[in-house]
């Protein structure tokens, strides 16, 4: 179903698709002496970036050359069209301010009904307005009419116009002496009637009513909702409406003559060249043109910080000193405005690959005569240390522009040295650049640096550390050896890893993907480093997910576990006792927590930031933080139990905090929850949540037996109670499965797990039929979505990947090897080219989807290559 949102963006393209958009682009030159100075520039660049836009701006003189009663009164044919394509943005309004009456000002503009017209400056709304004057008022409308005629309507080049509210005297083709002797004239009769006298041009208008261009402006502000205006005009009166601007609002001035105004331009041709370029900032910024797909991102990653890269090399995104800190740069959210930290041959060519050196987190950019080699090293706590080195013989374009906390903090830049240094932030952001020469520009809110590198002498060393209060002497020459030992690090886990002989080279990079998510300061283990990459393009399904779900964490560790390391799942443990001791009772919990350990702050909207691809919102926090999801017990309780067969052995803090897990679901299994979908609806009882009750207390059980510890006495009833329960109620006769809650006929993936987890026979009819059902509702060529019913929330999503594995799972449970094989070369396919995953795809676009790279389809990618090599083992033996 489509949300207002995203039918607001499709009517948008179907209104932009009906303009000649060509006119506007080859219109569009920005030159200073075109009245497009840079300042301006650089105001409509801010202007173009505010959540709700209204432009507006006077008719006569501003939008046209002048007032009158010929042809020459219509708009610009490139201002009409840049104005109608404005008002088909999204959250973009257009509207004119007039002193014609309204129904001369639709008659003689020849707008749509999506720009706002204003009649009688200010006053006239509404066609209705000018059938509802007074007899009286008529009737003086009558005689100052006629006073005007008897005085000045035998004067060459004048002519006097019945309007709603006044009578309005155009002198254009006038002398100007003329011009004046009935001015004079003019000014006198409208004392003599006590008539407002307007100068708006070469019209004269003598009025009842007060000249309200400001109060109409304000009233359409109001009534649109915006936050921001532009507005434009050439007479007197706008002066009104130009004296109410405040904030991002912009206002300018079209022609000569005093102003109030911050910009003026010389003529309405250099106003329908504003109205071009704003739209074409606008609409960039809006729907992120040029979106790079998300799949084709590469992360690196140390263990405490993370960053993503384009496949040109460019730094996109990345947090300081948290993961769930503020962005330093956020360009995979809103373009170069948000921050970006760029390099690319100054001599333009194609990049020639982009790779992660062999079993390492390190990334190699190649160009013919330019490679860019980049890598987070170690650092500590607190500290965010990123290593560039460029090296080739050609020359190289350096483009530093952070934009702290989300592009929304003030600061400047300062060369000290050989060090740019980024001033007015809370912590120091320094880059070091040995021999690298920067220029600094500043475009009146943000500050850039720029460098061209000449690699012929050797490579270039650039090292950008945040948070370090006493930084060492930068060491180029050191940076090979600081390199090697990065790399030799991570090839020696790699090795240590039982690795299956399916995709081998997939599984590997998953697991090094799986590792650089662990904060390994506190164990704590992100769902993902990214937040608000959208769930479907131009939609609001934007999350954050920036943080530690216990759910989605003890999976990823579990994962590691099943490859042969267990110091990130003791790690989690450790993390994970540690709010125990703070919480009130296991049963308490919080379904995801910062890494820290602490309760996230309020969910916000970022306001500034566009969205990837002109998804909006973007979200920072996450509202699931409060809800109950009693699913997340079992994967803990799980992970337990296969941490301890891994080792052999059980310690007493991990026994300890299985009691707390089977505490937590005896208190509370019986009660309804979000599930683990997070639905923003009533809680239910969810099918998938009361099998993870039953997992957790299950898997208690059988921890217990095998290292000889006592279970509590009610575990294994209430586990039974559970499952019961479970099949009783989970089942929906009507579609033939289990379904998402009990009274719900809703499918959903994850109750492939009633017989996943051991619940329920893999053999049982019921079990089949549910595999069968999943897939004939859920399963859309190589993916599998969630789920098909209303969530509560608005617009569309991809399928998970998380649920493609699920269902790869259950074929091989059921015994359709054929069936998982083929699903999992598919899943294979959609794999971006450095081996990476975000969370969704959605099969009718082929479009990647979801925070990038994402923990679930990783592990779940895993455990798949693992249970295809066991299958394919016991179908060659037999």
């Amino acid at each position: 179903m489509p949300t207002p949102l995203n039918q607001s963006v499709a009517d948008s393209a179907l209104l932009m698709n009906s303009l000649p958009l060509g006119l506007l682009r080859s219109f569009v030159r920005p030159q200073e002496d075109q009245g497009i100075t840079p300042e301006l520039m650089a105001d409509l660049k801010v202007l173009s970036r505010v959540p709700g836009l209204l432009v507006a701006c006077n008719y006569g003189g501003t939008l046209c050359e002048a007032e009158g009663v010929s042809n020459e009164t219509l708009p610009l044919d490139s201002a009409a069209v840049a104005l109608r394509a404005l008002a088909a943005l999204p959250n973009t309004h257009a509207g004119i301010i007039s002193g014609r009456s309204l129904r001369d000002l639709a008659a003689v503009s020849r707008l749509p009904a999506e720009v706002h017209l204003v009649g009688s400056h200010g006053v006239e709304f509404d066609m209705g307005f000018a059938y509802g004057q007074s007899l009286a008022t008529e009737n003086l409308l009558h005689e100052v009419a006629t006073a005007l005629s008897e005085a000045v309507g035998f004067e060459k080049g004048v002519s006097i116009v019945r309007k709603p509210v006044g009578v309005a005297v155009r002198t254009r083709p006038a002398t100007q002496d003329v011009v004046e002797r009935v001015t004079y004239k003019a000014q006198h009769i409208a004392i003599q009637y006590g008539l407002y006298f307007i100068v708006d041009g070469t019209v004269l208008d003598l009025t009842v009513e007060e000249p309200a261009k400001g109060k109409a402006l304000e009233q359409l502000r109001s009534r649109l909702g915006v936050t921001a205006a532009l507005y434009a005009g050439d007479a007197e009166s706008d002066e009104r409406a130009l004296t109410t601007l405040r904030g991002p609002d912009l206002g300018l001035h079209v022609g000569p003559g005093d102003t109030t105004a911050a910009h003026t331009i010389p003529d309405p041709e250099a106003f329908a060249r504003v109205l071009a370029l704003l739209f074409e900032l606008r609409r960039s910024w809006l729907f992120g043109e040029d979106a790079v797909g998300l799949e084709r991102h590469s992360m690196i990653g140390n263990g405490t910080s993370t960053a993503l890269l384009t496949p040109d090399a460019k730094v996109c995104w990345m947090s300081h000193p948290l993961p769930d800190s503020g962005s330093l740069f956020a360009h995979i959210l809103g373009g170069e405005p948000a921050g970006h930290f760029s390099i690319e041959p100054v001599k333009p060519s194609a990049v020639l690959a982009q790779r992660y050196v062999d079993n390492t987190m390190i990334v190699e950019t190649r160009w013919a005569d330019v490679t860019v080699t980049d890598y987070l090293e170690p650092a500590p706590d607190g500290i965010t240390s990123l290593v560039r080195v460029l090296s080739g013989t050609g020359t190289a374009r350096v483009v530093f522009a952070p934009r702290p906390d989300y592009a929304s903090a003030p600061f400047n830049m300062e060369i000290r040295g050989e060090e740019v240094h980024v001033v007015g932030t809370s912590d120091p952001i320094i880059l070091s650049a040995p021999g690298v020469e920067f220029t600094i520009t500043n475009d009146s809110r943000h500050a850039t640096a720029t460098a061209e590198v000449h690699l012929g002498s050797g490579p270039v060393v650039l090292n950008l550390r945040c948070g370090d209060t006493e930084s060492a002497p930068p060491d180029p020459d050191g940076e090979p050896a600081r390199r090697a030992a990065v790399g030799q690090s991570s090839r020696e886990w790699v090795k240590s890893l039982r690795l299956p002989a399916i995709k081998t080279s997939l599984v590997r990079r998953s697991a090094l993907v799986l590792k650089s998510l662990v904060h390994q300061p506190t164990g704590a283990v992100l769902a993902a480093p990214t937040t608000s990459l959208p769930e479907g393009i131009g939609g609001t399904r934007n999350w954050d997910y920036r943080y530690c779900w216990l759910r989605d964490a003890s999976m990823t560790v579990n994962a590691l576990v099943g490859l042969g390391s267990t110091e990130e799942a003791v790690g989690f443990l450790g993390w994970l006792g540690r709010i125990l001791e703070n919480a009130p009772g296991p049963e308490w919990l919080h379904p995801l927590y910062s890494v820290t350990g602490a309760p996230l702050s309020t969910e916000a909207i970022v306001d500034s930031l566009p969205g990837y691809a002109g998804s909006r919102p973007v979200r920072i926090g996450n509202a699931a933080d409060h809800q109950v999801q009693l699913d997340v017990f079992g994967p803990i309780a799980e992970l337990i139990h296969d941490l301890a067969e891994r080792r052999g052995f059980l310690p007493d803090d991990h026994w300890f905090l299985m009691e707390q897990m089977a505490h937590a679901v005896i208190a509370r299994w019986h009660e309804p929850d979000h599930g683990i979908w997070e639905a923003r609806k009533p809680p239910r009882h969810h099918v998938y949540s009361k099998v993870m009750c039953w997992v957790t207390l299950d898997r208690a059980v059988r921890t217990a037996g095998l290292h000889g510890r006592v279970p509590h006495a009610d575990w294994a009833g209430t586990a039974e109670t559970i499952r019961e329960e479970v099949l009783r109620e989970g089942w929906d006769s009507s579609v033939a499965s289990y379904t998402v809650a009990y009274d719900s006929p809703d499918l959903d993936a994850a109750v492939l797990h009633i017989g996943l987890s051991g619940l329920l026979d893999v053999r049982d009819q019921r079990f089949l039929d549910t595999v069968t059902a999943v897939e004939r509702e859920l399963r859309v060529g190589p993916t599998v979505f969630r789920y098909r019913y209303d969530d509560g929330l608005p617009g569309l999503e991809g399928g998970f990947h998380i649920c493609t594995t699920w269902l790869i799972e259950a074929y091989l449970a059921v015994g359709r090897l054929d069936d998982a094989l083929e699903l999992f070369n598919r899943l294979v396919a959609l794999f971006g080219p450095t081996g990476l995953l975000p969370e969704e795809y959605d099969p009718g676009t082929e479009t990647h989807l979801g925070n990038h790279p994402q923990a679930y389809s990783h592990l779940g990618f895993i455990r798949c290559a693992q249970l295809l090599e066991l299958n394919l083992a016991t179908a060659d033996v037999e």
